[in-house]
């Protein structure tokens, strides 16, 4: 098995594109409706996808955090500083420079492949029909012609692909309670709280292309502790098309006790208590307008990578038993051999941006991008991203449960979405739009 894991992967064939304007027939047949392709990998180490997590575990209560499904598997095999030169064409390049800045501690543990990304039957529905007529602005800015699923499921460039993650099924409504930890080159660290609602008008049930009205996602996230940060909230408006109609973002300032607009949530500016080491556009692994980037869709590749990360979002799971110098415990992370979409985002001549190039890799199964790669302004690789993923069964769809960013350079990390001893995430609570206004960002703050 391990000499089978270290042979050289070529480039997956991609697929014919379709003549524009009509939904491609193989999204029913050897295309999943999502735009994976169906059948196994030739040697079988990627099976054939079958309709993925369709049901939740026996014994599974909604609220409940989400159990493993896949606990009775065993590892295949241990990457580690010693071994990576055989498996140099599976890894993303950051995954190799972790490698090599902590030899003693970093590895990837992989296990076996299990396509288990699964999402309700009428976004697959949505998908299909959207192939057939969304269509890019003629800038790239924006997506006419989608709501719901993904908008190019089978794309032709970059700039397809990465709408494709901006826009995945996420859900209607979400509320959320998690930690994020910047976790020093000593593996100290203070947890911030976060309390966390959305609203993803794009996604909504009864939506289409043209109810949308160039609204995305509505957002709200309230910081509880620590003290001194506790009460800062932030109200985030995102359209779909970003540079015709730019992102709103407002804060309350528990101090001032006063609502204030924040045009900077945007691009390269640090992210919510984030101690500099993510970028606001980082959230989610990308978020927000592409336009300071040339997107080049390199191909599909089976490359090894983080998935179904129950192990990161076992209930009652201490920070302490995750946090550790450098990175987290990677005894809890899972890997697997599957095939992603790469998509190289180059800085435009005439924007800026602290990040000059960025390399992600796409999970061909859901969208979600697993891996990224920074770059700075030298070309030198300074960070790298991790979404450790799980399938919420009871919707169902596939999200992070962790994103982890890595400063090669500091030494530094930062972990963001640490939610074991909280609240389950809860996929059916009420929302409406009058719930992600600016006074009731008011009423929040003054309670």
């Amino acid at each position: 098995m391990r000499l089978a894991l270290a042979a050289l992967l070529a480039l997956v064939p991609q697929a014919v594109i379709a003549p524009s304007g009509a939904a491609d027939p193989r999204l029913s047949g050897e295309l999943t409706p999502i735009g994976a392709i169906r059948a196994a990998s030739a040697d079988g180490r990627i099976p054939a996808w079958d309709g993925g997590i369709k049901t939740p575990p026996a014994g599974f209560r909604q609220g409940q955090h989400h159990p493993d499904p896949f606990a009775s598997d065993r590892p295949l095999v241990e990457i580690t500083a010693a071994n990576a030169a055989q498996f140099a064409n599976q890894l993303p390049a950051g995954l190799q420079a972790m490698l090599r800045t902590y030899p003693q501690s970093y590895k990837l543990v992989v296990y076996p492949t299990r396509r288990s990304a699964a999402f309700p039957e009428h976004v697959y529905q949505a998908t299909i029909a959207n192939a057939g007529r969304a269509r890019l602005t003629p800038d790239g800015n924006g997506v006419d012609g989608a709501a719901i699923g993904v908008p190019f499921p089978i794309p032709e460039n970059g700039l397809q692909a990465i709408w494709n993650h901006l826009l995945r099924y996420r859900g209607e409504t979400l509320r959320r309670v998690n930690g994020q930890a910047a976790v020093t080159r000593g593996g100290d660290w203070t947890m911030v709280r976060l309390e966390e609602t959305a609203l993803f008008p794009y996604s909504l049930r009864s939506a289409t292309p043209a109810t949308i009205n160039n609204q995305l996602a509505m957002f709200l996230q309230a910081v509880t502790a620590p003290a001194r940060l506790a009460g800062e909230i932030l109200l985030v408006h995102d359209p779909v098309n970003q540079v015709v109609e730019q992102r709103s973002a407002w804060t309350y300032n528990p101090g001032q006790r006063r609502v204030r607009r924040a045009p900077n949530v945007a691009y390269d500016n640090p992210g919510t208590a984030s101690d500099g080491l993510r970028t606001t556009d980082q959230f989610d692994m990308f978020t927000g307008a592409p336009d300071r980037y040339e997107w080049t869709l390199v191909g599909r590749r089976e490359m090894i990578v983080p998935y179904n990360a129950y192990g990161l979002h076992k209930a009652g799971l201490a920070p302490e038993q995750m946090l550790r110098p450098g990175h987290i415990n990677q005894e809890l992370a899972r890997y697997e051999l599957r095939r992603v979409w790469v998509v190289e985002a180059k800085l435009k001549p005439d924007q800026r941006h602290i990040y000059s190039r960025r390399t992600f890799y796409i999970d061909e199964d859901s969208w979600q991008i697993l891996v990224a790669d920074q770059y700075d302004s030298r070309g030198e690789l300074w960070r790298v991203s991790e979404a450790h993923p799980v399938v919420y069964y009871d919707v169902p769809l596939l999200w992070t449960t962790l994103e982890t960013f890595y400063d090669l350079q500091s030494g530094r990390y930062l972990a963001l979405g640490i939610d074991n001893t909280d609240p389950a995430w809860d996929f059916r609570i009420e929302l409406t739009p009058a719930d992600f206004t600016p006074d009731a960002l008011r009423r929040l703050g003054t309670r």
